[in-house]
């Protein structure tokens, strides 16, 4: 910049020493307490091209659009080596494709034999430990189960499960219980 009095230039935006600093600055960015991934600004190449115009960006397309196609377009043809070294077998088909096939058709949402009581009320299971005569009718199908598996203990107290599908390790420990178990379509 240059000084309107005496037409000298002014040495304005020099970086000067610091008190307890050298003017000389680190040729590499010091170690700080800062996240990982981040940078020391000052290290930044944003600011070594101040003043440059376009910031190595180009006068003309001033850093809008996709140079390299957006997305993941190219796989195939100018960014092939990307795709075939991290992403091989991504193009292509493998066997033949079955028409009929579902591929999630049966979906059977299961229920452990440990959690049969709690679909029962409280009210309920306390009545039915008074009048041990009668047994609740538990219907797992309504609570939106299929089967019942065999995981967890059971107390012994007769009840009446219903549902579509039984493993033996259930069947055997509601049976123990003094239960019975029901097949509803």
């Amino acid at each position: 910049r240059l000084c309107t009095r005496t037409g000298a230039w002014l040495k304005l935006f020099l970086p000067r020493a610091r008190a307890g600093r050298s003017a000389k600055r680190r040729s590499s960015p010091a170690r700080s307490n800062l996240p990982r991934g981040s940078m020391t600004a000052r290290y930044k190449k944003s600011r070594h091209l101040r003043g440059q115009v376009s910031n190595g960006r180009g006068r003309i397309g001033k850093h809008r659009k996709h140079p390299g196609g957006c997305g993941n377009s190219g796989g195939q043809h100018h960014h092939r080596i990307n795709f075939d070294k991290y992403h091989p077998g991504y193009f292509g088909k493998v066997g033949m494709r079955n028409f009929h096939f579902i591929k999630h058709g049966k979906v059977i949402p299961t229920i452990n034999v440990e959690r049969l009581w709690p679909l029962v009320s409280e009210q309920t299971r306390t009545y039915y430990k008074e009048h041990t005569d009668k047994a609740p009718v538990i219907d797992v199908v309504k609570a939106g189960y299929m089967k019942v598996t065999g995981k967890g203990q059971l107390p012994e107290q007769p009840m009446i499960v219903k549902a579509r599908y039984f493993t033996k390790e259930a069947e055997t420990k509601i049976k123990e219980a003094g239960g019975v178990c029901v097949l509803c379509a």
